[in-house]
Order: C-alpha cells, then structure tokens, then sequence
C-alpha cells in the first residue's frame, strides 16, 4: 500500500515469521533502522546477522542508502522479528516498483518461511516428548 506522510511518500509491508509480526514502512531518508521507536541497532542488541537480514533486500537492489525503514514488530522473538522484517521489507520495495519482485524472489525475501512450533499434544510433555516407559 502507498500512503503520503507529511508529503513524502510511504511504502507499507507486512512480515510474519513464528509468532512475529512485522509491520514495515518504507520511507525516503538516508537509510536509517527505527523498530518500536528505537534505532535498529540497539533493538536488534548490535547482533550483525539480525541487521544485514533487515538489510539485504535494500541492498540486493543498491537502495541501502535511499530509504527508511520503520517498523512496528511484536511477538516472537529477535530472530523471528528481524526475518519478519526483511520479508517486509521486500514486500514494500515491490510495491515500489513492480520490478524490484525478480531480484528479490531470485535472492528468497519474498518466501514466507511457514515453519513454526508445533502444538502440544495430551499425553506428552512436549509435541513429541513421550514421559519416560517403566516397564516395571
């Protein structure tokens, strides 16, 4: 979705990921990382792999500098909030321009990643866990 803001315009995503949800927009600025209203790095605690995930889709397309991104995630935990981050990211950079969805499906950003915990079953202790057999 496309959104003017005080005159400049928005680009929206939405990642998931596990339990995360990522709410992404896409502004013009010098590429700067705000997640709930604090800076990238010290949400993401300066870990390296958590920023260049959010990072690599801008960067497969050379527009790491260009843009903003601000985000709202809750849910889940960093790796799950920073991979739902970077498919929010590639979702918006689509609608930025309908060209940028090649480069980015070829590189996997626009893949949601389904896998997520398993339930709990009755019985067990854990989805698989059985409690431990006695045989006497």
């Amino acid at each position: 979705m496309q959104a003017t803001d005080n005159n400049r315009v928005v680009y929206w995503g939405t990642g998931r990921r596990k339990n995360a949800i990522a709410r992404v927009r896409l502004v013009p600025g010098n590429g700067n990382i705000q997640v709930n209203d604090r800076s990238g790095d010290h949400y993401f605690n300066y870990n390296p792999n958590y920023l260049s995930a959010v990072k690599a889709p801008l960067e497969t397309l050379g527009l790491e500098n260009d843009y903003d991104i601000l985000v709202n995630a809750h849910g889940g935990g960093l790796t799950g909030q920073a991979e739902a981050v970077r498919l929010g990211v590639a979702r918006a950079l689509c609608k930025l321009d309908p060209e940028n969805r090649s480069p980015l499906k070829t590189e996997g950003y626009l893949s949601r990643d389904p896998r997520a915990k398993e339930r709990r079953k009755y019985g067990l202790r854990k989805a698989r866990k059985a409690p431990q057999y006695s045989k006497r």
